[in-house]
């Protein structure tokens, strides 16, 4: 008799506070938030990595979060720019002959973004011009082109969670 008494005041105790909890660790007052395209002022991106990254940006939060994705003067309103698209050699390795050029046995993409956010209930959880990036790294012998699409995902993917958990999240 015991053990059900204190089960039923543990529940009862308990839910109460359930409507409070969110299991992604969110907890938000808005109702909307508006993201702009974000603008690509890339080099050597493809073209469409702005589309892209706002298409992606706006299916996590409306997935993530009890957000309604607006056009325009949201609630909490969000914009930016993929600043920076480049391969890199990582991964050296050596050569057996001393007049060959060593290669690497990986070449690296990195995406840079640059988010601002403004949170119009509460301007002190607003950010301008915060950096995000992330890198994949792909083996040498593959083109870029061959791997560029699943690659730019993954990091995107990424992004999209840091950006979610800096503005949203608040970590």
């Amino acid at each position: 008799m015991k053990n059900k008494l204190a089960l039923l005041l543990t529940l009862l105790f308990a839910l109460p506070s359930c409507k409070f909890y969110s299991f992604t660790g969110v907890s938000i007052n808005a109702k909307n938030i508006s993201i702009q395209e974000f603008y690509n002022n890339t080099d050597l991106g493809p073209a469409n990595l702005g589309i892209t990254l706002t298409n992606q940006l706006k299916n996590y939060f409306q997935q993530n979060s009890s957000l309604s994705v607006i056009k325009e003067e949201g609630e909490l309103q969000m914009e930016g720019i993929i600043t920076d698209f480049k391969v890199s050699q990582v991964a050296p390795t050596a050569s057996q002959n001393p007049n060959q050029i060593s290669s690497a046995a990986l070449s690296r993409l990195t995406i840079v973004v640059k988010v601002t956010y403004t949170n119009t209930l509460d301007e002190t959880m607003s950010f301008k011009d915060k950096s995000f990036s992330f890198f994949k790294d792909f083996p040498n012998e593959q083109n870029l082109s061959d791997v560029q699409d699943d690659l730019t995902k993954q990091i995107f993917d990424q992004i999209i969670l840091d950006i979610f958990n800096a503005s949203v999240a608040n970590w």
